[in-house]
């Protein structure tokens, strides 16, 4: 990963972390996801890294959008 990008959060279900990126793009905070899984048996993580200065943020969007998610 390039200098300035930090991991915000690590996943093993691809459309979580896809549904995620998403949501942080669409607020203005650009997102990258680094698949390390095996495609064929489906195992491994997924990392999703944001810039050092949108980490605070990044977190609490994330945060909230979980929270919602359980109230539902």
């Amino acid at each position: 990963m390039e200098k300035g990008w930090i991991k915000i959060q690590t996943y093993t279900d691809a459309i979580r972390g896809e549904i995620d990126k998403q949501m942080l793009e669409e607020n203005g905070i650009p997102a990258v996801l680094l698949n390390r899984q095996d495609s064929s048996l489906m195992f491994g993580k997924i990392d999703l890294f944001v810039n050092e200065k949108d980490f605070g943020q990044a977190q609490r969007l994330i945060q909230e959008n979980e929270s919602e998610e359980n109230e539902n």
